[in-house]
């Protein structure tokens, strides 16, 4: 078992960067497959990005394309998002999530219900 707890988000003008920060602890992060998530008021919870726990394989969601990058430090036991060009679309609450599972198909990377370990959320918050 793991427990994740993000950190990283704020209020940002349009065009700004930030770097949000999966802090894990409880186990050995390094084994897992993580994802970052966000939910917006009102919308459902929407699939982000994910890497592998290998961390030789990354996935994207096609509107996150070439705005986000994702990776992880397993000696700090950390994974990030880095996040820029943002704009007020984005504004969400973004989860980290992790799961134990290697997954074979790509897809899988995608599900939020393959995801089992869930962090609190952090408010980004993106002004025009």
């Amino acid at each position: 078992q793991v427990q994740l707890v993000e950190s990283g988000g704020g209020l940002v003008q349009a065009g700004g960067s930030l770097r949000l920060s999966c802090a894990a602890s409880g186990d050995t992060f390094s084994s897992y497959t993580v994802g970052w998530f966000r939910q917006a008021p009102g919308k459902e919870r929407e699939f982000v990005a994910a890497i592998s726990w290998t961390g030789t394989n990354t996935y994207y969601a096609d509107s996150v394309k070439g705005q986000c990058t994702i990776s992880r430090d397993n000696a700090k036991n950390t994974v990030y998002l880095q996040m820029n060009s943002l704009k007020p679309e984005n504004t969400a609450v973004y989860y980290c999530a992790a799961s134990a599972k290697i997954y074979v198909y790509i897809a899988s990377y995608f599900s939020a219900d393959n995801y089992h370990y869930w962090g609190q959320g952090t408010q980004v918050t993106v002004s025009s």
